[in-house]
């Protein structure tokens, strides 16, 4: 099947199936902010600008990769582009592997900057096509949608369930090395399953300016396999997206995970203005959601604007009634941490309760 092809079932599945997490979730439910019932604060004065990568943001939220690479694609993102661009905040395009292989799909990714002229946007690529064809493709990547930073993502759990999956992940670090050398931020992001603080260690020390954590608690990927497969009635592909639906580190527990000084984002099961305060909270920089956006771009851009207004307005409520101003004095609320999410982070060894006495 071609990758313009693939992409095109991946759109459908996630906006007409229920591809969610099913057991844990992001584990924001877990992280209670303290109420200031004294707030002191007036909320019209509270401003959500914020600086990531070197771009500025009307409030710290991104919508994440969704699609490109099929001309269907293309209403889809003009619709997502063009609400981020009135609304200030960033984007990111769906993985440019179909344009790699088909310079016809490069249209569904150029649409992106066309629309959003003045909008964060970054490039997406995977490991594994940074192997294959080198850097000179990535340039022209990033040159096709004249890129603000690069995302290279970490998918290996969605390609072991894929049929035609690539399974060989040898040589991802050194590839990822090679392409910091390029002239731009390269974040580097998982799809879904997370990464452990020993691999944000190893992306660290190979130079990469961001991580997305990319945790469990929204799409998995595993899950949207297991549709794909289901339809072909593959049903060892299905049985593996079965079991491997929720694998993973939680996106709250990813965010401690992460904490190698780097500029973070938070992506996986971010659902509401209050789960990009507690990600704040917890050390990202910004949040990230695709899924809720994929139906409202399906209809139209107003719709995509009402959805990001909605979670920018609730972030908004969130931050009076934590006593803040600004985006900076979110990362200073104290915060409780209780349940499974507590039991991972200590199990892990990471200290928590320091977040409480801030």
């Amino acid at each position: 099947m071609s990758t313009s092809r693939r992409k095109i079932e991946h759109l459908n599945f996630c906006a007409h199936s229920p591809v969610e997490s099913r057991k844990r979730g992001s584990g924001f439910d877990d992280i209670t902010l303290i109420h200031r019932a004294l707030p002191e604060v007036n909320m019209e004065e509270i401003d959500l600008s914020t600086r990531f990568l070197g771009k500025d943001f009307s409030a710290p939220f991104m919508i994440a990769s969704i699609t490109g690479g099929h001309e269907d694609t293309i209403p889809v993102n003009r619709a997502l582009a063009k609400a981020v661009e009135e609304m200030g905040v960033g984007i990111g395009v769906g993985s440019q592997r179909a344009a790699i292989e088909d310079p016809a799909q490069e249209e569904s990714f150029r649409v992106v900057r066309d629309e959003a002229p003045n909008a964060f946007i970054y490039g997406n690529v995977g490991a594994a096509q940074i192997k294959e064809y080198g850097v000179e493709v990535v340039e022209k990547l990033v040159d096709m949608i004249d890129a603000d930073a690069l995302a290279v993502h970490l998918n290996f759990l969605q390609e072991a369930v894929q049929p035609e999956g690539d399974r060989d992940a040898s040589g991802t670090l050194e590839a990822i090395f090679e392409i910091t050398s390029l002239n731009i931020p390269v974040v580097v992001k998982e799809t879904g399953a997370g990464i452990s603080h020993e691999d944000a260690v190893l992306l660290k020390n190979a130079g990469v300016s961001a991580i997305d954590v990319g945790g469990v608690g929204g799409t998995s990927w595993s899950g949207v396999e297991f549709y794909r497969a289901k339809d072909r009635n593959d049903l060892r592909s299905q049985l593996l997206g079965e079991i491997f639906w929720d694998h993973g580190i939680p996106t709250a527990s990813d965010l401690i995970e992460c904490d190698v000084s780097l500029p973070l984002i938070a992506t996986g099961g971010i659902r509401s203005g209050l789960d990009i305060a507690k990600s704040v909270t917890m050390g990202a920089d910004v949040a990230s959601a695709a899924l809720p956006f994929v139906e409202p771009a399906l209809k139209n851009e107003q719709e995509v604007i009402n959805t990001l207004s909605n979670f920018i307005y609730q972030l908004k409520v969130s931050m009076f009634l934590c006593g803040c101003k600004t985006v900076s004095d979110l990362r200073d609320v104290p915060a409780v941490v209780t349940g499974w999410t507590r039991e991972y982070l200590l199990q892990r060894g990471f200290e928590i309760d320091k977040l409480s006495m801030r």
